[in-house]
């Protein structure tokens, strides 16, 4: 006891000590892995740029915004893709901010109140505003008007209006301050006088040659090596051009759990079921809306405009039946033709819209504009104006409808369904000069029918879908054969080994997916998955992934490939720069074999009997058909001091290595080169392209932080 006393007085001190620098390693650790946060769920910094931060709550709610934007622009893509979309749009946006900002502040570039006023409401508007602001009786933008409605939305407006407004000036300053910077820029350019008449004194020589050449393929690959280091240091005397970013590779193998035929054979079933109650059912809305069917439409649409498949056996069917079921995607759907008329292929109109609610341009979003009553008495006054003999003319500058303000309140040539269902059968279903008020859910609309074309058939078709959906049984066995695979391919050949065997025993394959960056969410040939991609970078090179289900498939893979942020390694390099090494040793070898060299017929002797070539009419901008490529070759044929010589030294060109002797060097004048004026289309067209392309160059040099991934 008296020893172990002894040895816990001496050294309990260092100890102490011991562990103490190892707690805060850890405590360091792991603040660095949670980018710098101690705990993972208290950090709330996105990224990095230039050393400012971006706050998650903050990029959340503009990532909202810009999907609301975007699907009031009409994006057809999946709610994963909207959302992944609108995630990199977001991040572009804040690292032009941060990166963009920082120039105009160091130039002090602003845009002045008064001048943003001039771009909203001056004639340089942009064409969005104006198609949005158009004075009903001149069918032309108006900046007044413009800026009367716009003020009285930012005054009473909702504040998601309020917020999409100052988005859009936002956007419109960024854009003036680019322009800015470009002018900028490009009123800096000069195109020298000196650098001007040298190329034109370049571009009027003309050369001959004649030239022996050795290709590279005579020499086969398997007798040149080319170690790693050698391709190590030519990437690093090359860095620019192999720089990567982050990424990783995988192989893997799919296991089906598609819906099997005897699924099929379950949905074709239920809507054969749900076609009995379909045929017999009294109150189709009730009916559609108890099977989750949301977008009826309640209209007649002309045979012509209705693309559906089957839709030849939907024409076929008499009023009041049901046809199908029919595949339509993933679907067994049945429909019933509610009714049938004749109608004309399209109709021109005019109308007077007084709304209850509008579309809100920027969010796509419905905003109350007045209520049913004062609408509905607006539309009575008038009706009763244009009976007592007021002109339509005269009337429909009060129209709420800026789609058809422009045009007098006319749509031309309108086909069928393209209109909301009441409005839709009012004009197909009436003749020619024929007027009404109807009611539509975005107000009353006067209506006249002012012609129409052609003859068609009308129907009104109710369409029930039922999905295609994959058994328990079906999913079961598919989770059952990927967890098996996996349980035995616990490391990279066993994963390898297996997958020989699979494809012998199954017909499945193995298949491979590379560059998958830290923020994808769709990998080529698997499909969408953020969880998926998340998992590959959660893993280790080498570790083989659970069973993950993506779509129709489980999928089980491992990491064949990872790299980080910066410059390509040899193995990644190696496929674009082998052949480079190994084509500059074959030149060294045929210089080697050839020697001193003397004339052509010496060269050609030894280089395999190589015919003596002639190529005529060299220029320096341009060889002949023979030499394309061969820029050596071509920077050597006007070396004025090679002229009526054999350049003493092999040239190693892209296909082969190269003896030419230098028959003639001449200048042909070029009269029509006029100094002045071409430095002034040179500055003409940079100042064209906006100063070149700084924003991309100041992206590519900024310190960019990304941590995404780990949010998301």
């Amino acid at each position: 006891m008296s020893i172990i006393q002894q040895i816990q007085d001496k050294y309990s001190k260092l100890m102490a000590v011991v562990i103490a620098l190892a707690l805060i390693t850890f405590v360091v650790m792991l603040a660095f892995e949670n980018g710098g946060s101690l705990f993972n769920n208290q950090s709330t910094t996105l990224g990095k740029i230039n050393g400012k931060a971006v706050d998650v709550r903050a990029f959340e709610t503009e990532i909202e915004k810009q999907e609301q934007r975007m699907q009031a622009q009409g994006f057809r893509g999946s709610a994963s893709e909207l959302r992944q979309q609108a995630m990199a749009m977001t991040w572009n946006q804040e690292v032009d901010k941060v990166v963009l900002n920082k120039e105009f502040n160091e130039l002090g570039l602003t845009v002045g109140k008064k001048e943003l006023g001039d771009l909203l409401y001056g004639e340089e508007a942009p064409d969005d505003f104006k198609q949005s602001f158009v004075d009903p009786q001149t069918g032309q933008f108006s900046g007044t008007l413009a800026k009367r409605q716009v003020n009285e939305i930012l005054k009473k407006g909702t504040p998601e209006q309020k917020q999409e407004f100052a988005y859009y000036f936002d956007q419109m300053e960024l854009v003036r301050l680019n322009n800015k910077l470009g002018s900028l820029l490009s009123n800096t350019v000069n195109f020298p006088k000196w650098m001007v008449e040298k190329q034109n004194a370049d571009n009027s020589l003309i050369s001959k040659i004649s030239y022996v050449k050795q290709a590279y393929s005579t020499i086969s690959d398997s007798s040149v090596k080319v170690t790693d280091d050698e391709i190590r240091a030519y990437v690093k005397k090359h860095a620019n051009g192999f720089k990567q970013k982050e990424s990783r590779s995988i192989a893997y193998v799919l296991f089906s759990a598609a819906p099997s035929k005897d699924d099929s054979t379950v949905s074709y079933n239920k809507s054969l079921a749900l076609k009995a109650e379909l045929d017999s059912t009294k109150d189709i809305n009730n009916f559609l809306a108890l099977q989750g069917v949301q977008n009826f439409y309640d209209g007649y649409i002309g045979q012509k405009d209705i693309q559906v498949p089957a839709k030849e056996g939907i024409f076929a069917t008499p009023a009041g039946s049901t046809y199908g079921p029919y595949v339509d995607g993933n679907s067994y759907t049945i429909a019933k033709v509610l009714g049938t008329r004749a109608q004309p292929d399209s109709v021109t109109i005019r109308h007077i819209l007084v709304a209850t609610s509008q579309m809100d341009q920027q969010t796509g979003q419905p905003y109350q504009v007045r209520d049913t009553a004062t609408a509905e008495k607006r539309m009575d006054s008038i009706r009763q104006e244009i009976a007592k003999g007021k002109s339509f003319d005269s009337l429909v500058k009060l129209t709420d409808d800026q789609g058809s303000a422009a045009t007098n309140g006319v749509y031309e040539n309108v086909a069928s369904g393209r209109m909301v269902h009441e409005f839709n059968d009012f004009i197909f279903g009436n003749p020619v000069g024929a007027k009404g008020v109807v009611k539509t859910q975005f107000g009353y609309h006067y209506i006249e029918i002012l012609s129409s074309k052609g003859s068609n058939t009308g129907y009104k078709v109710a369409y029930v879908p039922v999905t295609i959906d994959a058994s328990r049984e079906t999913d079961a066995a598919a989770t059952n054969a990927a967890t098996q695979f996996s349980g035995n391919s616990t490391t990279q050949k066993r994963f390898v080994d297996n997958t020989d065997k699979l494809f012998k025993e199954k017909g499945i394959s193995k298949q491979f997916a590379t560059d998958i960056e830290p923020t994808g969410y769709q990998i080529m040939g698997i499909g969408e998955s953020r969880e998926f991609v998340k998992q590959i970078y959660k893993a280790k090179l080498g570790d083989v992934l659970s069973p993950e289900r993506v779509g129709d498939n489980y999928v089980v893979a491992t990491v064949t490939e990872v790299f980080e942020k910066g410059t390509q390694t040899a193995d990644k390099a190696r496929m674009m720069v082998e052949p480079v090494l190994r084509n500059i040793k074959k030149a060294a070898i045929i210089e080697k074999n050839v020697g001193a060299i003397t004339t052509l017929e010496a060269a050609s002797a030894k280089m395999l009997n190589a015919p003596i070539e002639v190529a005529d009419s060299l220029r320096m901008s341009y060889g002949s058909p023979a030499l394309m490529g061969e820029n050596k070759v071509i920077g050597a044929s006007f070396n004025v001091a090679n002229k009526g010589k054999v350049v003493n030294k092999i040239i190693p060109g892209n296909s082969g290595a190269f003896v030419i002797r230098v028959d003639n060097v001449s200048s042909i004048p070029n009269p029509s080169a006029n100094v002045a004026e071409q430095r002034k289309m040179m500055y003409e067209q940079f100042k064209m392209r906006g100063g070149g392309n700084f924003a991309s160059a100041l992206r590519e040099a900024a310190d960019v932080k990304d941590y995404r991934s780990k949010f998301y």
